[in-house]
């Protein structure tokens, strides 16, 4: 598939996803129109595993209708071979394309939906989506399924205030999804998987604060999985215990060859649900992933894991309880001093770092703050700098590159095993972006600049420096980054003598001009 066309095919789901928007905000259509794709990716991953299997039976699977002899044989046989390799069972009347085509009285109309057409189907669409996750029940994938359909209401008022309106919008929606080809059948492909992303992206960018919530720009997540992969061609874990919709981790995947597991907790249900949708959209096996809905700090669901791969984007100075009683955690006990509770920064530092493996490389987005405020933060980063020797380097984001947030943002890295010791590298990529509109933009050429500087440590003048911890040391273990990278610009000399003839010819000019306005006033009698 082309660049442009698969443009065409992200503006068509974005086209399509605004039939729905009505007065409902981003993040309330968000989770319609990304739950009837993720229907329609698993009805047609059915259908293609389900054909395979009735390859020598010369029947397709659509067409196995209750009115064959064979009906229960054929269903059971296929169920059995589905939970087992998918995760999940859907009978051939269950399909998105079949419920689709009813919806629209079994006719489809090239441009415009004909309501005289519609057959009701919204009752038989909740028993569907009820029935996939109804399936999973008693497998191994029944956590993973559970509830993943729960943000649609197909009954509310805000689809449509009559069971006739609402049915109406989503038969049209459904009919235009069904034309879209995503060329499962191309495993080479991931066509769904670039898409979905594409429309979490759009869904971000309305919905403000929120959108800090579930969603890390595409061009910080490749700068964070370039990292953290740095050197290595597969991995047996990823993780990230701030995960959102999941697109971090995904993005991990694309710069190795595999991933074994990926793993991740999310605190937003909604998130969380959105978080298993994107991981099972982009192929990955039910087996492969372990994503987890709970409170990270206060509840952790992966305690005694290590991760070869950290990533994460946790929420900017969250508040969290900072209870006493963590300091007994193994996660905090070492450091004597917990975040404090207004800002829970370090607190997902100090998380992260527990879950590190002694290979692993960890890379979190944060706050400025946490580079220089004082008190327990201090004492935290001291700890990891001067006994443990585990912060790697320091990058300088650009300002308004996330969404809801316009505050600078940077990336630490840390690594159990460091290669240069005796450094920390600091990276002031602050000012290579684009303004595109009201957001600021990394483009490759930045990425590159960021990820090549860090993979070569290179010193470059005015962009970044190699500290020693001595001079950390010496600088009391603040990590602003312009006391490491000297950016300053000298202003271009002043030449007084050539300003003040300048000024005097002005003045003269403005003398001149004065003499001339006082003529024009006096021949009309008026008073310069």
């Amino acid at each position: 598939m082309s660049e442009d066309q698969k443009k065409q095919l992200e503006q068509q789901l974005w086209n399509i996803a605004n039939t729905l928007r009505g007065k409902m905000d981003a993040d309330e259509f968000r989770d319609y129109i990304l739950g009837f794709i993720f229907y329609k990716y698993l009805s047609e991953k059915m259908e293609i595993f389900a054909n395979e299997i009735l390859k020598e039976d010369k029947i397709f699977f659509k067409d196995i209708s209750s009115k064959l002899k064979e009906y229960d044989e054929y269903i059971e046989a296929i169920k059995e071979e589905a939970l087992a390799k998918l995760g999940y069972f859907l009978k051939p009347e269950e399909l998105f394309g079949q419920l689709a085509k009813r919806g629209m009285g079994g006719v489809y109309e090239d441009e415009i939906f004909e309501e005289t057409n519609a057959v009701f189907i919204l009752g038989d669409l909740q028993k569907v989506l009820i029935n996939i996750q109804l399936s999973t029940m008693g497998t191994d994938s029944e956590e993973d399924f559970d509830n993943l359909f729960e943000d649609m209401d197909l009954n509310s008022t805000k689809l449509g205030k009559t069971a006739e309106a609402r049915n109406t919008i989503i038969s049209k929606v459904l009919s235009h999804l069904d034309k879209i080809d995503f060329k499962l059948d191309h495993s080479e492909l991931d066509v769904l998987g670039d898409a979905y992303e594409y429309l979490i992206g759009q869904f971000a960018s309305g919905a403000g604060k929120k959108a800090g919530e579930f969603y890390t720009p595409q061009e910080v997540s490749k700068i964070l999985a370039k990292i953290v992969t740095t050197g290595k061609h597969k991995l047996k874990s990823v993780y990230d215990p701030t995960c959102g919709s999941g697109s971090l981790l995904l993005r991990v995947a694309r710069e190795v060859k595999d991933v074994a597991m990926f793993y991740g907790q999310e605190m937003n249900r909604t998130t969380y649900n959105l978080a298993r949708m994107n991981m099972i959209l982009h192929g990955v096996h039910y087996r492969q992933f372990d994503i987890k809905q709970e409170n990270t700090l206060e509840y952790p669901q992966h305690i005694d894991h290590k991760f070869e791969a950290i990533v994460a984007n946790p929420p900017f100075s969250a508040q969290w309880s900072a209870n006493p009683l963590h300091l007994s955690d193994d996660r905090f006990s070492q450091y004597g001093k917990l975040a404090p509770s207004s800002k829970a920064d370090f607190a997902f530092v100090q998380h992260m770092i527990y879950h590190l493996a002694e290979n692993g490389i960890m890379a979190v987005v944060l706050p400025h703050g946490v580079l220089f405020r004082g008190a327990a933060e201090l004492h935290i980063r001291k700890h990891l700098i001067e006994q443990k020797n585990y912060l790697d380097a320091v990058i300088g984001l650009p300002a308004n590159i996330f969404y809801g947030t316009s505050i600078p943002t940077c990336i630490l890295v840390f690594k159990k095993c460091k290669e240069h010791p005796d450094n920390v590298l600091f990276i002031d990529a602050s000012k290579g972006f684009e303004k595109v509109k009201t957001q600021n933009v990394l483009r490759d050429e930045h990425i590159d600049m960021i990820v090549d500087t860090y993979h070569n440590r290179s010193v470059i003048e005015k962009y970044s420096y190699c500290a020693l911890l001595t001079e950390i040391e010496e600088n009391d273990y603040n990590l602003n980054i312009p006391r490491y990278v000297d950016t300053y610009e000298a202003e271009e000399e002043i030449d007084i003598q050539t300003v003040m003839s300048e000024i005097k010819l002005l003045e003269a000019k403005r003398a001149e001009l004065d003499k001339e306005i006082n003529e024009y006033f006096k021949e009309l009698g008026l008073v310069f």
